[in-house]
């Protein structure tokens, strides 16, 4: 039994103890999170129907003790379409998109632009491409039965730049301000007791996740030598990786 209940910082920073299946593939827990399709499904069950699944299920860890990537920020995407009281997709179109001019994102591609969708590739274990996802009948054509928070967009680079530098702006994009920059500030400052490696175990990657912290969404940088980077303190990304 859960010793306290997950709270939206909880889930900004991944302590919440929730996971993805194939993170945890080979654990009774991650066996269960891909056998009801817990992880990122656009055309699964719907999003209310996933997250009273998703309640009923284990956490991997007591929440706050330990940080571990998973679908804490698709919970997170929920809570913005219950609060809004729209889906999450209209929410993020009214909030960011527009304001910042990104055009050309969402979570499905319209017929007209079909043609510009890319073929999406994945390594296999011998090191190979395999097709994932072609660009002709690509699931992203159509639209989605369920939006993610934490993955699910298709953009283009232009955009995509917009959003980036409206972060490295701390909050604004050519006159037109998102967010406070204090919160920005909150954003990319570590909120753990320590780095990710001594939060938790390092589930992807190359390497593991010395020096490197977590804000409110995305990783950022505390000992760069630590953390085997050629970079500055303070430098904050998705994953500094």
């Amino acid at each position: 039994p859960a010793r306290t209940p997950i709270t939206i910082r909880h889930l900004l920073t991944h302590t919440s103890g929730l996971t993805y299946g194939f993170f945890d593939s080979d654990t009774p827990l991650g066996k269960h999170y891909q056998a009801n399709d817990f992880d990122m499904n656009p055309n699964g069950s719907a999003m209310h129907q996933w997250v009273a699944e998703l309640a009923s299920t284990p956490l991997a860890f007591q929440p706050g003790t330990r940080w571990n990537y998973g679908v804490s920020t698709d919970l997170l995407g929920h809570v913005i379409e219950i609060a809004e009281g729209k889906p999450l997709g209209t929410v993020l179109e009214e909030r960011i998109f527009d304001p910042l001019g990104m055009t050309r994102t969402g979570f499905a591609v319209p017929s007209e632009a079909a043609g510009e969708l890319t073929i999406l590739y994945k390594a296999t274990v011998r090191g190979e491409l395999s097709l994932m996802d072609p660009a002709t009948g690509s699931g992203f054509l159509e639209p989605v039965k369920r939006h993610h928070g934490g993955g699910g967009l298709v953009s283009v680079a232009e955009d995509y730049w917009r959003f980036a530098e409206m972060l490295r702006c701390g909050g604004t994009f050519r006159g037109t301000r998102l967010l406070g920059p204090r919160t920005v500030d909150s954003m990319r400052t570590n909120h753990l007791r320590g780095d990710m490696e001594s939060m938790g175990q390092p589930r992807f990657g190359e390497t593991g996740f010395q020096g490197i912290g977590f804000g409110l969404g995305m990783a950022v940088v505390l000992d760069p030598a630590q953390a085997h980077l050629l970079t500055s303190p303070g430098t904050f990304a998705h994953f500094t990786r």
